[in-house]
């Protein structure tokens, strides 16, 4: 199979990206990026650079709260998982998401020019 480059973030995706992540349990910050990029095939690739910031962002917004645990490896993790505020944020997130996705497929697909006044 043919290595996928990845792609840049699209502006306003990392937050639900990320919202999403968390929506199958709390994680710490490599395993949200190690989800994403498994999830995307590889196409979606966030870096640390990039994530903290989101993250303590969503913190303090209250869509998600962090604690410390251990992780697999039984190293001293920061785990974030999604308030109830936050599930209500993705879920409208993904609607708006899927409305512009589906205004832009439209444009992309169209074969003609709609006729002028329609």
């Amino acid at each position: 199979m043919a290595k996928v480059q990845p792609l840049e973030l699209v502006r306003g995706t990392l937050d639900v990206l990320i919202l999403k992540a968390l929506a199958w349990g709390p994680l710490h910050g490599y395993a949200i990026t190690a989800l994403i990029g498994r999830q995307t095939g590889g196409a979606l690739l966030v870096e640390e650079g990039t994530l903290y910031p989101a993250l303590w962002r969503l913190e303090g917004r209250g869509f998600v709260e962090a604690e410390w645990g251990l992780s697999d490896n039984n190293r001293k993790a920061k785990f974030y998982r999604l308030t109830a505020l936050g599930r209500r944020r993705l879920r409208d997130e993904t609607r708006a998401w899927e409305t512009y996705a589906s205004a832009v497929n439209k444009m992309l697909r169209a074969t003609t020019a709609p006729a002028e006044g329609a």
